[in-house]
């Protein structure tokens, strides 16, 4: 994991699901010290953490990675555990990290994927991206599925 944690995408796009950006938080801190206490723990089997597993190898982000936040045409920010704006801080909380987050047009925070199911993507870019994916369809589908009318008694 490199210091270079943030990706975008096309910037202010909207996706069908209201979603405006896509927020992914590393289970480690950010900065020099925070970096290398992860690196360290990592290379002790002390550490870990699957979405930087999925964005990084060992020494850069995967290309894989930047093709498929370009692809999703919402903008996808990275973040570490220490760089949490105030709104982000409570949802993280609830889900722990890592997580990725979904901040609605609306402002409501919604949790997308959470540590285990990362977990299981096994560092893969193609299925987090396929996961991601069915997340966001299904975030689609709810958003669309009409709430039902209330039906005023006839006396």
């Amino acid at each position: 994991m490199t210091a270079n944690t943030a990706s975008e995408g096309t910037p202010g796009s909207r996706s069908a699901t209201g979603i405006s950006e896509i927020v992914g938080v590393y289970h480690a801190d950010g900065g020099v010290v925070g970096e290398s206490k992860y690196f360290f723990g990592k290379f002790l089997g002390l550490s870990h953490c699957s979405l930087c597993d999925i964005t990084h190898s060992p020494v850069r982000r995967k290309p894989d990675w930047d093709r498929m936040v370009q692809r999703l045409g919402v903008p996808v920010t990275l973040l570490h555990r220490n760089e949490l704006s105030p709104d982000l801080v409570d949802s993280v909380t609830e889900y722990g990290t890592p997580v990725i987050m979904a901040r609605r047009d609306d402002g409501e925070i919604l949790p997308l994927l959470t540590s285990d199911e990362l977990d299981n993507l096994s560092g893969s870019v193609e299925s987090f991206e396929s996961r991601l994916t069915a997340a966001l369809a299904q975030q689609a589908a709810a958003r669309e599925t009409p709430t039902p009318a209330r039906q005023t008694p006839q006396h």
